[in-house]
């Protein structure tokens, strides 16, 4: 980074720094743990020495310090996948139920919102479809920030939600369901071949935008939709103002999502040659039941962690859940 011209190139300057930031990120909390180990070991030469019920009193202090550091350390390394690091495209599509599965998209589509934001992340909104008298159709945004993908990958399922509808005029209790779908943004460096040239491989429909857009937004076929015939795969971009903007997302994102059916089918390869169960929890099965009425909790089918608060979860508490499910995964719950 000191070296002469490092600046002139920003997008490589850009990413070299990121990566430092990633590493400093790593090593700074593993480097106060040492150092918290060190300073225990010594108060313990004295306890043994002494003991002094006050030195006694500081082990206790110093381990209360350390446990909370060496849980986030332990959550940390349990990222250990690559694209981990990386940021996320997230989409939201609202399930059977009329209005009341489109008002329940817009609400995960906002609770999504607001976890980002708690963790100061940039979001991108790159499509958005809203439904005919409220909420949204589908929707897919990009979360930016280091280990996006790696927080937010237990989030693919479907979510179910309960409630008093409020748009039934009997009041009466309606179940909803909403599906999230979760691809790494890995950017150009995706070791995966796909010819988009080939229309037997990708089918290209262009259409306007239908946002609110103005300037051009939605008066324009900018939209772009791709269709990855062999697997069925759909992406489709309409947040810029350029059709070519568009489709060059619109590839980035199919790319991702093409590189992660293969990556998860050789996880599970693997995990069938060793003779050992895969605990993945992504698919179409109900992974959390959000219950408003007549109880008020969440909880998550997988992991067990139940939640008293709901609507604190709306508003984006989902570290709980996220650390539940990382705890899952690793079979340490």
């Amino acid at each position: 980074m000191t070296e002469p011209g490092f600046w002139n190139n920003q997008e490589k300057a850009q990413a070299i720094t990121a990566e430092l930031r990633q590493l400093n990120a790593n090593v700074k909390p593993l480097k106060q743990l040492v150092s918290g180990a060190d300073d225990l070991s010594v108060l313990l030469e004295f306890v043994d020495a002494y003991g002094a019920p006050e030195t006694l009193q500081e082990v206790r202090d110093a381990l209360v310090a350390l446990e909370p550091q060496l849980e986030a350390a332990e959550l940390k390394a349990m990222l250990g996948e690559p694209e981990d690091v990386c940021g996320v495209y997230l989409q939201v599509q609202a399930g059977e139920g009329g209005t009341d599965a489109a008002d329940w998209a817009h609400m995960l589509l906002r609770m999504y919102l607001r976890w980002a934001e708690r963790r100061g992340f940039e979001v991108e909104e790159i499509d958005l479809s809203p439904g005919e008298e409220a909420g949204i159709r589908n929707a897919t945004i990009a979360i930016r920030g280091e280990y996006a993908f790696g927080y937010l990958k237990g989030e693919e399922g479907n979510h179910r939600l309960i409630r008093i509808s409020p748009f039934d005029a009997a009041a009466r209790r309606q179940t909803s369901f909403a599906a999230v779908d979760v691809t790494p943004e890995l950017g150009d460096n995706i070791d995966i071949d796909v010819d988009f040239d080939d229309p037997k491989v990708i089918r290209e429909d262009v259409f306007r935008s239908s946002g609110a857009g103005g300037q051009k937004v939605n008066k324009t076929s900018s939209a772009i939709r791709l269709t990855h015939l062999p697997t069925g795969v759909v992406v489709q971009c309409q947040n810029e103002r350029s059709q070519h903007k568009n489709r060059a997302l619109a590839e980035k994102m199919l790319k991702a999502k093409l590189y992660q059916i293969e990556k998860d089918k050789r996880d599970q390869e693997v995990a069938a040659k060793r003779g050992t169960k895969s605990r993945i929890g992504f698919g179409g099965e109900t992974i959390r039941h959000y219950v408003l009425n007549p109880e008020q909790y969440v909880k998550d089918a997988r992991s067990g962690c139940k939640h008293g608060n709901p609507n604190a979860v709306l508003d984006g508490e989902l570290d709980s859940f996220i650390e539940a499910y990382m705890r899952w995964t690793m079979g340490k719950e």
